[in-house]
């Protein structure tokens, strides 16, 4: 197995632990009746399920091998809001360090089509620390105001509390169209 097919593969475990300990957070805000905040993460935790199926196809579709990874418990408490997504944003931040990696290590290889892969999920990467950060300043702006966080969660719930984060976004990704 290559040096990339390696890295690709401890990647995976990345990918897996974010989408476990993102369904625990999801439960965890669900036992505090924060249904829209829940929501979102559960969310997330497939769409961290379906970046390592990705990763997986490309494995495959260039006949190398694949190595599930063991994934520890995550988490299960938090003291707060803010920290679990203080800790959301620092994982983001650790995904967009391996993924730069494997980028790093694409290209020193001249694996053209590993780096064509892997530009989709640095532009993914820039979306999702976006999107933590936000949220991050919302809940600080929030504070302990228990209705700030309740309103925050409902926006969450409705779909519209990332709304200017994704149509900014949008904007970034069409630059280079």
């Amino acid at each position: 197995m290559n040096q990339l097919t390696q890295a690709i593969n401890r990647h995976l475990e990345s990918e897996f632990q974010a989408s476990h300990t993102y369904l625990a957070m999801s439960i965890w805000l669900r036992e505090r009746d924060l249904a829209g905040f829940s929501q979102y993460m559960h969310a997330k935790s497939d769409e961290e399920r379906t970046h390592a199926a990705r990763m997986i196809a490309y494995l495959v579709d260039c006949d190398d091998e694949v190595i599930l990874p063991t994934i520890q418990a995550p988490p299960r408490h938090w003291d707060s809001v803010q920290q679990l997504f203080d800790r959301v944003y620092e994982m983001e931040k650790e995904v967009t360090a391996s993924i730069n990696q494997l980028y790093s290590l694409a290209d020193e290889r001249a694996e053209r089509s590993a780096a064509a892969m892997l530009d989709w999920f640095v532009e993914e990467q820039i979306k999702e620390e976006a999107e933590a950060r936000f949220v991050r300043k919302r809940l600080r702006l929030a504070g302990d105001n228990a209705a700030a966080l309740l309103l925050l969660d409902q926006q969450f719930l409705e779909g519209t509390a990332l709304a200017h984060v994704k149509a900014t976004m949008m904007g970034f990704s069409n630059q280079g169209a």
